[in-house]
């Protein structure tokens, strides 16, 4: 028992010399799942309301689509969420979006971001993360 303390106190030094990584996720950056819950909320309230794309969401059950939208940010920014949710293919397919459709979303989500008090440069790196659904989701 007296041997092993030598090589348990060593390891105990070299493990408290390490430095502590630092979760940078960007999950963690954003503020995690309550952050991002406002931020969706934001966005679906701008989205609903933006004159150049609230007929897209007249039929959409809102609840569900906030639940998906959060999970779908949680898990792409390495988060603890599962998105299971269609891809963006399967669910813009048959809805016409263009390029101005999108960018008006991406102003709404912006502008939610802004209201949420995310940093720029986090805004920045979850815009990257989502621009190459762009895509996916404008077919005209």
């Amino acid at each position: 028992m007296k041997a092993l303390a030598p090589l348990a106190l060593a390891l105990l030094c070299a493990l408290q010399a390490m430095p502590a990584r630092a979760d940078d996720s960007l999950y963690t950056q954003l503020g995690g799942k309550p952050a991002l819950e406002a931020v969706v909320d934001g966005l679906l309230q701008r989205a609903t309301q933006d004159a150049r794309i609230k007929d897209f969401f007249k039929e959409t059950n809102l609840k569900y689509l906030r639940t998906q939208l959060v999970d779908q940010l949680c898990a792409v920014t390495g988060g603890p969420c599962r998105y299971e949710g269609e891809t963006m293919k399967n669910a813009h397919a048959a809805m016409g979006l263009n390029q101005a459709h999108f960018n008006a979303l991406v102003e709404d989500l912006q502008d939610a971001m802004d209201a949420a008090g995310v940093p720029f440069a986090t805004q920045g790196r979850l815009l990257a993360l989502l621009a190459p659904m762009h895509r996916d989701i404008v077919t005209r």
